[in-house]
């Protein structure tokens, strides 16, 4: 039987110093029918050009839109019984998909399937590591980011497209909206994501923006539940 092909999406916006190893570790993937798509989020730097060196990806280009438009556009191409997405500055394990495919292989009720995550320092902030070597920050966590994320092409579809008025909390808002749905779901205890902590991340570049909107999209979840309650 002919393995589902999984659509791996990656939105990219000034990634030309990290997505070829993205990229690598996406193409190194012991699971056999992948997808690519790279999506360039109006980058002003060589971006397009790294993508254009792999001959096996389909590459689509944007006016700078932020991360959730990017992945859309990418949803709209993609072909995939599956979904999955990678930032153009993370790494996935080369085992991810193959080891969360094997969890819906054993479950035709599973919709999406996610992994814990393990953050790692690019060597200048060698000293914010240590500072942070016993903190949260660098144990492994569950990861309910989309980097970890592996779902049904049509659950996805019915849960909906990511919010693009949301630069930042847009994977915490789908989750949520998956919630909602009574997604079946199965959270992994494997390290199968890993996340690039660097100069530029938005958590860092757009810290007060970024905790506003994560209140932003708590509150409109439980105002929308409290009205379900009610009614």
């Amino acid at each position: 039987m002919t393995s589902p092909l999984v659509s791996c999406i990656v939105p990219a916006f000034n990634g030309e110093r990290y997505l070829r190893e993205a990229l690598d570790s996406i193409f190194t993937q012991t699971y056999p029918r992948l997808e690519v798509i790279v999506v360039d989020d109006g980058s002003t730097d060589g971006t397009g050009a790294v993508a254009a060196r792999y001959g096996k990806l389909q590459c689509l280009r944007q006016a700078n839109a932020g991360p959730g438009a990017a992945r859309n556009l990418g949803i709209s191409a993609a072909v995939g019984q599956f979904v999955a997405f990678l930032d153009a500055d993370d790494l996935w394990h080369p085992e991810k998909l193959a080891r969360q495919m094997a969890c819906f292989q054993e479950s035709d009720a599973l919709d999406y399937c996610i992994s814990h995550v393990q953050n790692f320092w690019i060597p200048e902030l060698i000293e914010e590591e240590k500072k942070f070597r016993y903190h949260r920050m660098s144990k492994a966590l569950p990861g309910y980011v989309t980097g970890t994320l592996l779902a049904r092409r049509d659950f996805f579809n019915a849960v909906g497209q990511f919010n693009v008025a949301i630069h930042h909390a847009d994977d915490t808002e789908w989750f949520l909206r998956a919630n909602e749905r009574g997604a079946i779901m199965k959270l992994l205890p494997d390290v199968l994501l890993y996340r690039r902590l660097h100069y530029t991340n938005l958590s860092r570049v757009k810290a007060s923006n970024s905790r506003d909107q994560y209140l932003r999209v708590l509150k409109t979840f439980l105002d929308r539940r409290r009205l379900l309650n009610n009614a």
